[in-house]
């Protein structure tokens, strides 16, 4: 039997039972930084480049050295950003743990607070599970749901199982609760055909 995070059952609604639970693995959880972190890391070797040059060139102008700093610190953003993001990772991955119930899918997360995710089942209107390279070596994936946010630009905002154990099982199960939580709302019991019963009241997987 399911054990049930005391966390999640805190924001569970009556009726609601969670189907699933995991947490992501951590190496390739963590490891999802290394493309960011890669190129922050040129980024500051550019910077450090330049910052040399520049100290070569007005060694003898306080002025220039007093702008400067504060220039150099706000342009290598990207490299500091970079290594506080990966740290960032390591502290998050302990509170970080995804569930799906027979409404929603849930995603808990934060560093300092606790902060939950949900999106209901209605929401979803594209759900795909991605492995890359990397999660192939650690035998994990992501499981991507899509449901309208976009970025200013236009671009598409996904929330993400990261890192799971059985990605392409857990993507199943949940296509197969969405279609049938779907079906049991546009096919209320005075309407359903009689060779579509629905899920009931009760999903039972």
């Amino acid at each position: 039997m399911l054990q049930v995070a005391p966390e999640f059952e805190s924001v569970t609604e009556p009726g609601e039972k969670i189907l699933w639970q995991g947490k992501p693995v951590f190496v390739p959880f963590v490891l999802h930084s290394i493309p960011i972190l890669t190129f922050g890391m040129f980024w500051g070797a550019f910077d450090l480049g330049l910052l040399g040059t520049v100290n070569g060139n007005a060694a003898h102008h306080a002025a220039n050295a007093s702008f400067l700093i504060p220039f150099m610190i706000l342009h290598s953003f990207p490299a500091w950003g970079s290594i506080l993001y990966c740290i960032y990772l390591v502290l998050v991955h302990g509170n970080t743990l995804y569930a799906y119930t027979n409404r929603r899918m849930l995603m808990r997360s934060g560093l300092f607070a606790t902060s939950f995710k949900s999106i209901d089942y209605d929401r979803i209107q594209e759900l795909d599970v991605t492995v890359g390279l990397l999660d192939r070596l650690f035998d994990v994936g992501t499981v991507r749901a899509f449901s309208g946010s976009v970025t200013s630009k236009g671009a598409r905002i996904y929330d993400r199982f990261v890192s799971i154990r059985d990605p392409y099982a857990v993507y199943r199960a949940i296509k197969g609760v969405e279609v049938d939580v779907k079906t049991d709302w546009n096919y209320p019991n005075a309407l359903r055909p009689a060779i579509n019963p629905g899920y009931t009241t009760e999903y039972k997987p």
